[in-house]
């Protein structure tokens, strides 16, 4: 697919089955993510490839945390919580990695990390896989962050879930450039 196309007409697809990407398509993947914009060369993220059984654990881990931040839970609840990473066959969690530095503040670092996944989902796109970025509680949360292994200086921006599309992808409604850009002067 064109870049442009791809860049135009990606759209977040959340009917997702199997088969996840194969060897060859998560390199492309990969290649991509690692080309986003990056003040200082820091290349301030990681990623963790989540698939087959330990979708099932990501879905236990969940339902631990939600047991433990609201005790009054509901089995269906729960349930909900255990089925959230069942809905691709793999999830690509996206971490921002910072450091001090002097010239690269903090913001531009997590910037930096949400550009390679957005490249990361473009790509996925491109080659004909459907991708959808989220993020929520499960996201934020400092027991999760902790049993994925995350360090002080990382924060999880969030899961993209990837496979193959089950329906029929739609094309994105139109946006008027003029509505979100303008022009600058000086008065």
């Amino acid at each position: 697919m064109d870049a442009l196309v791809a860049l135009h007409q990606r759209v977040s697809i959340t009917k997702l089955t199997s088969p996840a990407p194969d060897k060859t398509q998560l390199n492309q993947l990969f290649k991509a993510a690692l080309r986003a914009a990056d003040h200082g060369n820091m290349r301030p993220w990681r990623f963790l490839v989540i698939e087959g059984g330990q979708l099932g654990k990501l879905g236990e881990l969940f339902a631990r945390v939600a047991q433990s931040n609201k005790p009054e839970i509901t089995t269906a609840e729960l349930e909900r919580f255990k089925s959230m990473p069942l809905r691709a066959p793999m999830i690509i969690a996206c971490i921002a990695k910072t450091a001090e530095n002097p010239k690269v503040p903090l913001i531009e670092q997590i910037i930096s990390a949400g550009a390679a996944t957005q490249n990361l989902i473009t790509t996925a796109f491109a080659l004909g896989l459907g991708a959808v970025w989220r993020t929520g509680d499960m996201a934020y949360d400092p027991q999760v962050k902790s049993a994925l292994g995350l360090t002080a200086n990382e924060e999880l921006i969030g899961y993209v879930y990837i496979g193959t599309p089950s329906v029929p992808v739609h094309l994105p409604r139109e946006q008027n450039p003029e509505e979100f850009f303008s022009y600058w002067s000086e008065e």
